[in-house]
C-alpha cells in the first residue's frame, strides 16, 4: 500500500472521529431524555444527574410542595440551596427553581381558592408589580456574581425570620381595598418581583407576612393570594431565563410536578394548625435554611479571598 493510501486512510478515520465527537457532544447526557434540550437548548452543565440527583430532585419536590400548601410559598428557599448542593451554580439554581415554582403554585392556588382564601384583585396589583420586577431581577441575576447572590440571600432570610417570629396574623381579616391601597400593593410588587427574580423564589416568604402586616390579611388569605400572585409572574420570569439560557429545565419539571401532587396536603395541614403554631414551624424552618446559607456564604467569601 502506499503512503499516500495510508495518510488517506489515516485522514478519513481522524474526520471520522471528530465528526462522532461532535455528534456526541450534542446528544442530551443523564437520564432525563432530551425533549427539553430541543426545545429550550442544552441545560446548564454541572447538575448530578445520576440516580442518586434524581432521588434528591423528588424529595425537594415533595418537601417543597408541603411547604408551598402550609405556608403560601413556591418553594425557591428548599429548592435553591438544594441545587447548588447537586452542582448547579448558584444563578441557575435560582433561575431553574422559579420555573419549579410554576406548577407547584397552581396546584397551590386550587387548594386555597377552593375554600375562600384567595383575594383575586390583591392578586391582580401584586402580579402587575411582580411583572415589572421579576424583568429586573432577571436582568440584575446574569450580571451580578455568585458570591452577592449567596450574601443577598442570606439578607433576605434575616428578614423573613424577624418578620415570622415578630408577627402573629389573624385567621378573620380580609384586606379592605381603596386607591392608595392598591397603589401600595403595585409597589409591594415590584419589590418582591425584583428579589424573585434574582433569587429563584417564588416571593412568597416575603409576600405572606408584607399581606397580613401591612394589609390586614388573615393568615390564610395572604398565602392563598400570594400563591396567585407567584404564578404568572414565575412564568415571566422563567420565559426571560430561559431565553438567557440560565434554566435546568428538566430538573425544574421533576421538582415542579411532584411538588403540585404534594402541595394540596399542605393546605390541609395550614387549615388545621393555629396561626402563631404556623409562624413558629416556619420561622424554625427558615432559621435552619439561615445557619446553612451563612455557612455557604462565609466559605465562598474566605475561597474568593484565597484565590486574590
Amino acid at each position: 500500500m502506499k503512503k499516500s493510501d495510508i495518510s488517506n486512510i489515516s485522514n478519513a478515520e481522524s474526520v471520522e472521529r471528530a465528526e462522532e465527537s461532535v455528534r456526541s457532544s450534542v446528544q442530551p447526557s443523564g437520564k432525563f431524555g432530551g425533549k427539553a434540550d430541543r426545545l429550550f437548548g442544552a441545560d446548564p452543565a454541572g447538575l448530578d444527574e445520576s440516580a442518586r440527583g434524581i432521588a434528591v430532585l423528588v424529595i425537594v419536590g415533595v418537601a417543597v410542595g408541603l411547604l408551598s400548601g402550609m405556608f403560601g410559598i413556591g418553594g425557591g428557599t428548599v429548592i435553591v440551596p438544594a441545587l447548588v448542593w447537586l452542582g448547579l451554580a448558584q444563578r441557575n439554581a435560582a433561575a431553574t427553581s422559579m420555573l419549579a415554582i410554576v406548577p407547584t403554585s397552581i396546584s397551590g392556588v386550587i387548594s386555597y381558592a377552593t375554600c375562600g382564601n384567595v383575594d383575586w384583585l390583591a392578586a391582580l396589583l401584586l402580579f402587575c408589580g411582580m411583572f415589572v420586577g421579576g424583568q429586573i431581577g432577571s436582568w440584575l441575576l446574569s450580571r451580578l456574581s455568585e458570591l452577592v447572590l449567596r450574601w443577598i440571600f442570606v439578607v433576605f432570610l434575616v428578614f423573613v425570620v424577624a418578620n415570622q417570629i415578630s408577627f402573629v396574623p389573624s385567621r378573620d381579616q380580609h384586606i379592605a381595598m381603596s386607591a392608595l391601597t392598591g397603589v401600595c400593593l403595585g409597589l409591594l410588587g415590584v419589590v418582591i418581583g425584583t428579589l424573585a427574580g434574582l433569587l429563584g423564589i417564588g416571593g412568597g416568604a416575603l409576600a405572606v407576612p408584607a399581606l397580613s402586616m401591612l394589609f390586614g390579611a388573615s393568615d390564610l388569605i395572604a398565602r392563598g393570594t400570594s400563591l396567585l400572585a407567584m404564578f404568572p409572574n414565575s412564568i415571566t420570569t422563567s420565559a426571560a431565563n430561559l431565553k438567557r439560557k440560565l434554566v435546568h429545565v428538566k430538573a425544574a419539571l421533576v421538582i415542579g410536578l411532584v411538588a403540585a401532587v404534594t402541595a394540596p396536603f399542605g393546605t390541609w395541614i395550614a387549615g388545621v394548625v393555629s396561626p402563631r403554631v404556623g409562624s413558629i414551624l416556619f420561622a424554625c424552618y427558615l432559621c435552619v435554611l439561615l445557619i446553612r446559607s451563612i455557612f455557604v456564604a462565609v466559605k465562598a467569601t474566605r475561597s474568593v479571598h484565597a484565590s486574590a
